[in-house]
């Protein structure tokens, strides 16, 4: 008996190099650390929440927000909002997301009177791609 636990504690201990190297070396996709409840495009934010989501705003409107609500965050991290017009990015604002079972946070853009096609991606602070949310100006 003894021998088989001395051999299980071996085996244990010399698999944990091969998980860590295998976990760092990107052959494997690491877990989300938070779930993305909602991501919307919204006319104005009001008492945290966002008002006038719709995916076509009218030429005359000044600025749109990005909203994000976040769930189940295992840990404190950043995202990062980053705004396109047709194909050329415009901004990108990092905000913090604190770790718990809800964060709500959002980053705004002035659309400068500038009609077409607009996309926002939400990045993990690995820079990936988590989603993205597009809209139109007319």
């Amino acid at each position: 008996m003894k021998k088989i636990l001395l051999f299980i504690v071996a085996l244990s201990i010399s698999l944990v190099p091969v998980s860590l190297t295998f976990a760092e070396s990107g052959d494997q996709e690491a877990s989300p650390v938070f779930k993305i409840e909602r991501l919307v495009i919204a006319g104005s934010i009001d008492n945290r929440e966002p008002v006038g989501v719709v995916n076509v705003f009218a030429s005359s409107t000044e600025k749109v927000y990005c909203f994000l609500e976040a769930g189940n965050i295992e840990e404190n991290t950043t995202v990062s909002f980053v705004w396109y017009y047709g194909e050329k990015e415009v901004a990108r604002i990092e905000l913090p997301l604190k770790q718990g079972s809800r964060w709500r946070t959002y980053s705004s853009k002035k659309l400068g009177g500038r009609t077409g096609d607009w996309k926002v991606e939400l990045q993990d602070a690995g820079g990936a791609v988590l989603e993205t949310v597009e809209f139109r100006v007319e």
